[in-house]
């Protein structure tokens, strides 16, 4: 039997990579402002996503899960907001229609904004100060002053994510999306690349496509000129994540409605932990991230502690080993999942396992690596006879320069050009459409 949950329930719980804030009174007035606030997203919305989950873990669909590796104050607009959009869209709709697979559509979003960190400190020049912990906890220049965790930046984080919403729930809704406009997608430094002439020719094919539903008087529906989008964070920050727990009216159950999706990151993972214990009490459809640590009897126990009633859209498996560890630590993962007959929808996460750094210092992926551990993951689902149901990346649509290779390479001495990420480097707009060719023509073998 479970112990009875309640939204304040993780606080007597050990807990994993939370700021050490200097002002508890302040702290505790912040957490109450904001449960004060609106909610950034609704209960129905959740549910649907969770609906959609479903499709994708009994193979039907496909799920798409991108953004920032951690979104910044500093760098927020619309521009960057839309350019990201853009690709998820060009990525989403090479894979439909090359493949002929619903894609289910999550960014990294709108509260991405927390990180965890491999030691609480950092050392620079002799000086050790605590670490950058994501713009929601304190900033990133390397001086005692920035690093103070500071309450007011949760406020700050909420609002940038409402009027990120607001975006994207515009552009998903009001036009932006329409499958008639799907050559207005491409963007500028891509246009002359090799791949914008595959996407082109794929564009055309689907314009050829909506005149024939034109011309039999079956274009006008919603889902060619409207799409649906979700968004997804790391539930990394609890007192946060507190904050916005609503009781829904309509079932009488709880909801974090920060997100539609949330997720527990490998290293808060732990099974008598705060993290699990959080979530494991809210009814968003959540994730997990499985690292190469991971073992069979463990993640048997936390698939039964966060999805007790075995649904198909609650529980998505997040695997992010790293290439050339794919095959060794997946199958028996399966395997036991399987056997136990347990209900999840697995995907691929081909960032986090395959961060390097370069000769010059840059932090860096290999995007070689990356393709790599994607077709491992497919493979080894493949012979399991499993179903592989979702990649989960860290892109951005801007001209970055920040994990080397793709079909327009970047190289080590190239690094430098336009590395902007506050955190982890995330693929350009080439290398995310170029996996996603690559997906599509691996999910068109699969689906035959």
């Amino acid at each position: 039997m479970s112990q009875p949950w309640s939204p304040t329930s993780w606080r007597s719980k050990p807990i994993q990579q939370q700021p050490q804030y200097p002002d508890a009174a302040k702290l505790a007035s912040v957490e109450q402002t904001l449960a004060g606030y609106p909610p950034l997203v609704f209960a129905g919305e959740a549910r649907e996503l969770r609906r959609q989950f479903a499709e994708v873990t009994q193979g039907r669909a496909f799920l798409l899960q991108g953004g920032d590796c951690a979104e910044s104050f500093a760098e927020f607009s619309a521009g960057k907001i839309r350019d990201t959009f853009k690709v998820l869209l060009q990525m989403a709709i090479v894979m439909t229609f090359a493949a002929g697979c619903p894609v289910v559509k999550v960014g990294r979003m709108a509260g991405q904004f927390a990180k965890p960190r491999s030691a609480n400190d950092e050392t620079l020049d002799g000086v050790t100060l605590p670490a950058y912990r994501g713009d929601i906890v304190n900033g990133i220049n390397f001086d005692a002053a920035s690093r103070v965790p500071d309450p007011e930046r949760l406020l700050q984080a909420y609002h940038q994510s409402t009027a990120s919403l607001n975006l994207l729930r515009a552009f998903a809704q009001g036009g932006f999306a329409d499958l008639h406009e799907v050559h207005q997608w491409n963007l500028d430094f891509i246009a002359n690349a090799s791949l914008a002439e595959k996407y082109s020719a794929l564009a055309s094919r689907i314009d050829e496509t909506l005149a024939f539903m034109r011309a039999c008087g079956m274009d006008g529906s919603s889902q060619v000129r409207e799409t649906s989008f979700f968004t997804a964070h790391e539930a990394l920050l609890l007192n946060y994540e507190q904050a916005f727990v609503r009781t829904d009216s309509l079932t009488g159950r709880d909801y974090a409605c920060s997100a539609h999706m949330l997720w527990i990151g490998d290293r808060t993972r732990q099974l008598d932990g705060a993290h699990v214990e959080f979530l494991r009490g809210v009814q968003n459809p959540i994730g997990v991230k499985v690292g190469p640590s991971m073992n069979s009897e463990e993640l048997i126990r936390l698939i039964d502690i966060l999805n007790p009633d075995n649904d198909p859209g609650r529980l998505n498996l997040i695997v992010r080993m790293g290439a050339g560890k794919v095959e060794e630590g997946l199958p028996r993962l399966i395997q036991t999942v399987q056997g136990e007959g347990r209900q999840v929808l697995w995907s691929c996460d081909p960032m986090h396992g395959n961060t390097i750094k370069a000769s010059n210092g840059y932090k860096t992926r290999d995007f070689a690596q990356i393709l790599a551990e994607v077709k491992q993951f497919f493979a080894v689902h493949q012979a399991e006879g499993s179903y592989a149901g979702g990649i989960h990346i860290e892109m951005t649509g801007q001209n970055v320069t920040e994990c080397i290779g793709g079909s327009r390479p970047v190289t080590e001495a190239g690094l430098s050009d336009r590395y902007h990420t506050h955190c982890d480097p995330r693929m350009n707009a080439d290398q995310s459409l170029e996996l996603a060719f690559m997906i599509a023509e691996t999910l068109k073998q699969v689906r035959r």
